[in-house]
């Protein structure tokens, strides 16, 4: 029987729907499908007595669910009013974010705005730096990544990291990118050959050096040094990867590679990039956060950030009236 032919009479209430399980008033995901449908009560039937749903009802009720949106995500990276010092001066302010997992999110503002500092705090590179403090919440999957008995080691081989200036070791192309392993205590040489092969192939490299691993890496160009290091951060299999304007120091031809690898690396990683550019953050990111003075000023997607800011002070530097 169609969904729009049962009788409305079959149904006693239409100002909660019964779902043969208890009224659904306020209890999560069928909330959402009594809004839609709640001005039509004749679309559902009651359960037969058996308690099953009647074919109806079951077709309407998987066609409704067919049509909500479950393209919410889980927060990967979450921060509460964080607050970092450099000995006496006041780097960053009340800093509040959630980064989505598999998303990319970049940090723009001018030089000095604290958006490198925010970043090197995700994976506790700022713990190197003598006189720091750090007040406030960042938590990583949930966890408190400062807090008491976490492994740094282990923190670092899920946060990757990429900086401004390619920066290879004195290896071979392979030793690098097996240098990871090697250190964790990887013995089984096999895995290492096919991890190093796996990671030049996702950081789109392998086409390009798989007949001479065995060269230096400084043999490489700027680029390729780049994606050799982007390869190297991928071989611990990290889930975070963050990027401190990684593009910088390279050529055009070389930063659109390196582009586009970010948008293939989002499909398996969430992604924080740092850039100077702004159109490389238009082309890049899902959202944008602008930093200004140790204040996060504006966060949102990247599209709104660039077209509709709603602080005066982001569509200033956007625009170019300074930074």
């Amino acid at each position: 029987m169609p969904c729009a032919s049962i009788s409305r009479r079959r149904l006693r209430r239409t100002d909660s729907i019964t779902f043969g399980m208890s009224e659904q008033k306020s209890s999560g995901l069928l909330e959402p499908a009594r809004a839609v449908c709640s001005n039509q009560p004749e679309r559902f039937a009651r359960t037969n007595s058996s308690g099953l749903l009647e074919p109806a009802r079951a077709n309407c009720l998987q066609n409704l669910l067919r049509n909500i949106n479950y393209t919410d995500k889980m927060n990967k990276i979450e921060t509460h009013d964080v607050n970092f010092w450099y000995g006496d001066f006041h780097a960053l302010k009340g800093i509040s974010m959630n980064i989505e997992e598999k998303s990319v999110v970049a940090f723009i503002g001018p030089s000095g705005c604290g958006k490198s500092t925010f970043l090197r705090l995700l994976n506790r590179m700022n713990d190197l730096i003598p006189g720091t403090r750090l007040e406030g919440k960042i938590q990583i999957d949930g966890q408190d990544i400062y807090a008491k008995g976490v492994q740094v080691d282990e923190l670092r081989k899920n946060v990757g990291m990429v900086f401004q200036r390619p920066n290879p070791f004195p290896k071979s192309i392979f030793e690098n990118v097996a240098y990871g392993l090697r250190v964790n205590g990887v013995k089984d040489e096999s895995f290492i050959r096919q991890r190093v092969e796996e990671t030049l192939k996702g950081a789109a490299l392998w086409d390009e050096v798989k007949d001479k691993l065995k060269v230096s890496a400084y043999a490489l160009s700027g680029g390729q040094q780049q994606r050799l290091c982007i390869a190297r951060a991928m071989a611990v299999s990290p889930s975070v990867l963050l990027m401190d304007e990684p593009a910088s120091a390279l050529d055009p031809i070389s930063t659109a590679k390196v582009e586009e690898l970010i948008h293939e690396l989002k499909n398996d990683y969430t992604i924080v990039i740092v850039t100077h550019n702004m159109q490389q953050a238009a082309r890049v990111s899902d959202r944008t956060a602008f930093f200004y003075m140790g204040n996060m000023v504006e966060i949102g997607d990247t599209k709104d950030i660039f077209t509709n800011p709603t602080k005066l002070e982001t569509q200033n530097y956007i625009t170019g009236r300074f930074g």
